[in-house]
């Protein structure tokens, strides 16, 4: 899947003037689901490859429980660090809901520490752009630097509901 997406990436890409080749850097995320299960929760979802309107995207959908002190399902990657970019860009579609992009740096300690960014989803399909500046520190004080970048997730958190959200590309800008 690697090689073929990259053979359509770099067609795309000949096809862009150089300026905007510089501008954004598409990643390639090899996506892994993880829930609040890990911290005796009982949130259920799963992550699955579908082609929604035309376009192919890893889709999170599942039911999110606050029993026994849950309340998350997520889909994260890991990412090459992000220093010389100015944020990340996300083609995404979700059901009505409001979701999290959650960044991990080397820094961080703690499996609860992180920088966040929340949004809301209108049902069809949108770019979301998030310079590094639109994320906030999320039970820690240490302050971000997107040098140290290597984790990124996509979370329904913190409510009671059915996720259901679906990321077709992730890239950085500048």
């Amino acid at each position: 899947m690697g090689r073929i997406r990259y053979a359509v990436l770099a067609l795309a890409l000949s096809t862009q003037t150089a300026a905007t080749q510089e501008q954004m850097m598409e990643l390639d995320p090899e996506w892994e689901f993880v829930a609040d299960t890990v911290m005796g929760g009982v949130s259920e979802g799963e992550i699955e490859q579908v082609t929604l309107d035309g376009r192919a995207a890893m889709r999170l959908h599942g039911a999110v429980s606050l029993e026994n002190n849950g309340g998350f399902i997520q889909m994260a990657f890991d990412m090459p660090q992000g220093g010389e970019w100015a944020g990340i860009e996300i083609d995404l579609r979700g059901n009505g809901a409001q979701y999290e992009v959650r960044l991990r740096t080397d820094e961080l300690s703690r499996p609860w520490h992180s920088y966040r960014a929340v949004f809301d989803t209108s049902g069809e399909w949108q770019t979301l752009r998030l310079p590094w500046a639109a994320f906030e520190r999320n039970k820690t004080d240490v302050p971000f630097d997107p040098a140290r970048l290597r984790r990124m997730g996509v979370l329904a958190y913190g409510a009671e509901m059915q996720a259901d959200i679906a990321v077709a590309s992730v890239r950085y800008f500048k």
